[in-house]
């Protein structure tokens, strides 16, 4: 079971192992809110609730993860939760067949400093080869 915890500014991914009997899909679970920063000691019951799975391409064999959204005990959103509320976006605008995507960047350094970079100093501001 894997979910986005309660860390800010960014939330970190959490993860947790289960048995699960063989032909039974990963049902809801529930966790300590308050070791991930979802919740206060007093009160702190979160549910996992798994959407969606995928075969384990580290173990192997039958073994899967499982992607999780976190509730509340009501089985409403948790507010750290931003996937349930942009799965409700994306419901709403369906007709208008939203897309999202990921953006990657990254930097190649050679010898300790960005590729392309002057040996001293820095490059000219951003611009022309933007």
């Amino acid at each position: 079971y894997i979910w986005n915890h309660g860390t800010k500014p960014e939330p970190l991914m959490r993860s947790k192992t289960r048995i699960v009997a063989d032909g039974k899909e990963p049902d809801i679970w529930g966790f300590d809110g308050s070791s991930t920063n979802q919740a206060p000691g007093s009160n702190s019951d979160c549910v996992l609730r798994p959407v969606f799975t995928c075969p384990d391409p580290l173990r192997g064999g039958d073994n899967v993860l499982v992607l999780c959204e976190v509730e509340l005990t009501d089985f409403t959103p948790h507010p750290t939760n931003t996937r349930a509320f942009c799965r409700q976006a994306f419901e709403k605008y369906a007709d208008q067949s939203p897309m999202f995507g990921i953006e990657q960047e990254y930097t190649f350094f050679q010898k300790g400093r960005p590729l392309g970079w002057p040996e001293v100093g820095y490059p000219a501001p951003q611009g022309p080869y933007y």
